[in-house]
């Protein structure tokens, strides 16, 4: 029997992460000595593994800000967790849609930039820990848009990259799951917008996730 695999993005895409990415990254960024980046600009580069974000938020940068400035968003971010000061709250339809796809016998998976340790702490957070056969997290594998952690989770969960689909919110899932040569999904609730994601080859945005459990059906 062949197994249809969803494979979310976390940040943008399950879950609203934007307040405590753009905190840490401030934080982090004067430990290092750097001037603050633009909130805007942070909220583009969610999705890629912290050291290549950081790189291309501050291109002037040395190696050993950029060292330090990974160092001090760890940190910072854990501090924050610690102080129960990290919100990182479901988008309004994702848990009736991971519902409704594993009532339709979908397997899922995450993909994510998240550290593996942030990414098990929100998803045990929200009680959703045990729903997902793979969870690929930045730790050891190259950053999206290299298919690397995504090829990981089909053979994880033994599904094939035609019977898989990559869901995310910005274009490095996008484009990480064509580089797999898996179906790629954009949703427009994230951080790209969904012209981008269209460009980048997703073949349609979802607006909702009513919307993309719709399409999953279809």
């Amino acid at each position: 029997m062949t197994v249809r695999l969803a494979v979310f993005d976390c940040d943008g895409t399950l879950v609203d992460g934007q307040g405590p990415v753009c905190n840490a990254m401030e934080a982090a960024f004067a430990e290092a000595g750097l001037p603050a980046p633009d909130r805007r600009d942070v909220r583009q580069i969610v999705g890629l593994s912290l050291p290549v974000a950081i790189r291309r938020l501050a291109s002037e940068a040395s190696p050993e800000q950029v060292s330090h400035a990974v160092e001090a968003y760890k940190t910072s971010f854990f501090e924050a967790r610690q102080r129960g000061e990290v919100h990182e709250p479901l988008f309004e339809g994702i848990l009736p849609l991971l519902d409704r796809l594993q009532a339709t016998g979908w397997a899922l998976a995450v993909a994510t930039g998240k550290s593996n340790r942030g990414l098990r702490t929100v998803l045990t957070g929200h009680g959703l820990l045990d729903r997902f056969a793979s969870l690929q997290g930045a730790d050891h594998h190259p950053s999206k848009p290299h298919p690397a952690m995504l090829e990981l989770a089909i053979a994880e969960a033994l599904a094939e990259p035609g019977a898989t689909v990559m869901i995310g919110d910005t274009t490095y899932d996008i484009e990480m799951g064509r580089a797999a040569g898996t179906r790629a999904i954009g949703v427009a609730w994230g951080y790209h917008p969904p012209e981008a994601l269209l460009e980048a080859g997703a073949e349609a945005v979802a607006e909702t996730p009513q919307e993309l459990g719709d399409m999953l059906d279809g």
